[in-house]
């Protein structure tokens, strides 16, 4: 069996520093420190303990970006994945989830993969778009929010559990080859091995030029940031203690807080 599982390399949101521009549009200060996406952590490990409870089955790791991009495909090795493709793109730039999908669908066209795996979204823009976007452009079917995975004996189908609205879950059952987005808490990630580690750092990516594979376009266009506006809204509630409540009360139904 063969898995493939998607991930994004995002910034060190804790590094980052926003600042209002004279035309009054967020400016972020360079970014230096970048990670793999924490979302992405549990489908990397949603397919290594696949791996593990099956046996015979490798898990390979792509990610779409710059030449940074591969230090989070580095970390995935160290997670347990076996290999590692790096579709490289020249230009430092947030590619939009229509073009990615577009570059993964456009790769796993001609492998054979049984499943192929995501985080739920990214970090950064928490678009949740890419894999339903792969599985269209593969003409799978796909799946989001699952937190768990149950693959039949003879490896046709795949029964998954996802969450839906009210807290409650769904149980579907899939053909394969299909497309999964992992919701966090689905597993817990593990810290990546040092001879994992020590490995990933001797194994040469798998390198893919974007222009190549062509794929999709951008559909949509960012126009720009801009910081939040500072407003205050308070209410003055006045009464007795009892008409008070009353009016909290009746406020917070209204806004339908309870």
């Amino acid at each position: 069996m063969k898995i493939l599982v998607c991930i994004k390399q995002v910034p060190e949101f804790e590094q980052i520093e926003i600042n209002e521009g004279p035309d009054g549009e967020a400016v972020f200060e360079e970014l230096t420190e970048y990670r793999m996406n924490r979302f992405d952590e549990y489908a990397v490990e949603a397919a290594v303990q696949i791996r593990e409870n099956l046996g015979s089955t490798s898990v390979d790791v792509l990610t779409a970006g710059p030449e940074r991009s591969a230090e989070a495909v580095k970390r995935a090795i160290g997670m347990g994945a076996d290999h590692g493709i790096h579709l490289k793109t020249e230009d430092d730039v947030d590619f939009s989830p229509s073009a990615i999908a577009g570059w993964i669908a456009a790769y796993a066209k001609s492998k054979v993969y049984h499943l192929i795996l995501t985080g739920s979204m990214s970090e950064d823009a928490m678009n949740g778009q890419v894999a339903p976007m792969v599985a269209a452009g593969l003409q799978l079917p796909g799946a989001t929010q699952v937190i768990d995975v149950r693959l039949s004996e003879d490896l046709s189908e795949v029964c998954i559990e996802r969450e839906i609205e009210g807290g409650h879950r769904e149980e579907i059952r899939l053909q394969l080859p299909a497309v999964l987005a992992i919701q966090t808490g689905a597993n817990q990630p593990r810290y990546p091995s040092l001879s994992n580690l020590l490995r990933a750092n001797k194994q040469v990516l798998e390198q893919v030029d974007t222009y190549a594979l062509g794929g999709a376009a951008h559909r949509e266009q960012l126009l720009g940031f801009s910081l939040p506006r500072k407003t205050r809204a308070g209410r003055h509630l006045s009464g007795s203690p009892r008409e008070k409540a009353d009016q909290l009360l009746a406020l917070l139904r209204n806004k339908a807080f309870i």
